[in-house]
């Protein structure tokens, strides 16, 4: 059976280096997985816990679909203010009060090219992942720094052998715990 993997950007910007390493997972992998882009994340609503009960809002409810029916999940997000993007938060706390990331293995690609990289969101996402019981797999957790410089901005995927190799094993890390 082909797994599925949810990939999910914490970008809202166009022309993302987070975005074009996501998509050139679905690239590189798209005959080993069944690669779904979460594409809503400018949409959800701001997170309010009286909210977080049925009926959800359209958007919490597909992105909770999502996790739920995937085998595995990939983050790739940048880091704003030393932490994590407010909207990419804010997706994460919709995901609090369900269940879908429970036990589900899940992995990052941390792809800043900064000297200090994005070392602060990551340490945010590994605090709610954990909190929100998901299965962090260390094989599937990695600093692939990805310039614009590799990304091609007709395809919006990354050129580079080398970056284009480290995603793949990096996923491949993330799926052997399927």
């Amino acid at each position: 059976m082909t797994p599925t993997l949810l990939l999910i950007s914490g970008s809202t910007r166009d022309g993302s280096v987070n975005s074009a390493a996501l998509h050139t997972v679905a690239d590189l992998l798209g005959e080993e997985i069944r690669p779904v882009v979460y594409d809503g994340l400018a949409r959800l609503p701001h997170f309010n816990p009286d909210d977080d009960r049925d009926p959800l809002p359209a958007e919490v409810t597909r992105l909770r679909g999502l996790i739920e029916a995937a085998d595995a999940l990939l983050f790739c997000t940048p880091e704003y203010a030393g932490d994590l993007p407010g909207s990419f938060k804010n997706l994460l706390d919709w995901t609090v009060g369900g269940a879908e990331t429970s036990g589900k293995p899940s992995g990052w690609i941390n792809a800043s090219s900064a000297p200090t990289g994005a070392a602060g969101a990551h340490r945010a996402l590994r605090t709610v992942l954990t909190y929100t019981d998901a299965r962090i797999v260390e094989e599937g957790c990695a600093d692939i720094p990805v310039p614009r410089s590799v990304v091609d901005p007709a395809t919006g995927l990354v050129t580079d052998p080398a970056v284009r190799e480290a995603i793949a094993a990096t996923v491949r890390g993330l799926l052997a715990a399927v």
